[in-house]
């Protein structure tokens, strides 16, 4: 069982999404003084209130086993899970000259994909396939990899990630060629409120050659072949 969400038209110059329905921002919900603090600030504070709301929960952070806990999850969300909030860790974009004129469609399937809701700040977990055309330049495969991360490494909604996703590489390769397909299993959804273990939600981006559904359908056979 899956849902589907598919919005197209992405203006990566802009920041904004348009379809026939709204207009919304691509971007982050950030403050304008998010970075004024050191990551070495942002873990030490993180620590005291989460040691605070351990209290409030009536955990004895003299164990041995807790002691350590504060630290341990502000280290976490601050060094890992939501390292994709400051953009200094973008990851620096190596791009080639196609010398062999390959232009037939460029898939990167199957990279795995590990982001958290920011509703209730629990995993979201999946696969992310992404595709283009070649505008005469190509890109070092692992960046593929490590823009969905970075992309991903932060508080999402699956919605707004595909976008953002789908913006980036557009706006890198010069190009509207680009489709971005992810599957993901929301922990929200498995472990909390309706603790559905069965369903997985699925968001696509298609623009430029994939509005074509001949197209779309070979990306969409490439992705869910199994090798």
């Amino acid at each position: 069982m899956s849902n589907t969400v598919v919005n197209n038209g992405t203006n990566p110059s802009s920041g904004e999404v348009h379809n026939h329905r709204s207009i919304y921002s691509l971007a982050t919900p950030m403050r304008a003084d998010a970075f004024l603090l050191s990551e070495d600030e942002k873990i030490e504070q993180i620590a005291e209130k989460f040691a605070d709301i351990m209290g409030i929960l009536g955990l004895d952070l003299r164990d041995d086993s807790l002691r350590d806990t504060p630290k341990r999850v502000a280290k976490m969300m601050v060094l890992e899970h939501f390292q994709g909030l400051n953009p200094a860790n973008k990851p620096a974009v190596t791009l080639f000259s196609n010398p062999y004129r390959y232009g037939e469609m460029l898939v990167e399937r199957n990279i795995t994909l590990h982001s958290t809701c920011e509703h209730h700040f629990v995993p979201i977990l999946g696969v992310c396939h992404v595709a283009y055309f070649s505008n005469g330049q190509v890109i070092g495969l692992s960046k593929l990899n490590r823009l969905v991360r970075h992309y991903a490494k932060r508080p999402q909604v699956q919605e707004r990630l595909t976008e953002q996703i789908a913006a980036e590489l557009k706006l890198t390769l010069g190009t509207e060629d680009v489709a971005v397909f992810i599957d993901a299993e929301h922990l929200c959804v498995k472990t909390r409120g309706v603790e559905d273990c069965g369903s997985s939600t699925v968001t696509s981006h298609y623009s430029g050659k994939f509005q074509d559904p001949q197209v779309r359908n070979e990306f969409l056979h490439t992705v869910s072949h199994r090798s």
